[in-house]
């Protein structure tokens, strides 16, 4: 879900990847919802490791952003070209157990806690920063507080972005 905010809201200003460092093989369903609800291109999305992202030909990345809290105690490869990295927490969805709204319920809200980042991230004026503050900001991003949702990421202001 981070790959499409990012590649919609940065419009154009980032190219995102989303990877896992244990892939389930297919994209959920429920995430491919929650970008479509933006307009976000699903079709080519799939399910992969964060290895493919480690090799001398992958795509040079300036930023690294670990989601799944069980990833930040996991050992990241090493990342080509030494990107900045930070770690965003957020609750795994997928592991909600219940009913399919509940699921999909769980889908919207970390969906909606990863925009309020992400918006936080791509409105960062990182022509005029240092590498140092650069990574102070980012680091600060994934200290913030997503849960309840705040008011500068109320539902009003999550509406369905177009491209």
């Amino acid at each position: 879900m981070g790959e499409g905010l990012i590649n919609t809201l940065g419009k154009g200003r980032f190219k995102a990847y989303s990877a896992g460092s244990h892939p389930g093989g297919v994209v959920n369903p429920y995430a491919i919802e929650q970008l479509k609800s933006i307009g976000y291109p699903t079709d080519t999305l799939r399910s992969k490791s964060w290895d493919e992202f480690a090799t001398p030909d992958a795509p040079q990345m300036d930023f690294v952003f670990t989601v799944c809290d069980k990833a930040a105690g996991e050992t990241c490869p090493i990342w080509p070209g030494h990107p900045m990295t930070a770690h965003w927490g957020f609750e795994d969805p997928a592991a909600v157990e219940g009913s399919d709204e509940e699921k999909r319920r769980a889908f919207q809200t970390i969906f909606r806690q990863i925009m309020c980042r992400v918006r936080a991230f791509i409105s960062l004026p990182l022509d005029r920063l240092d590498a140092a503050a650069i990574k102070r900001e980012i680091v600060d991003i994934g200290k913030t507080q997503v849960m309840p949702l705040p008011e500068s990421c109320a539902k009003d202001d999550l509406d369905p972005v177009v491209q």
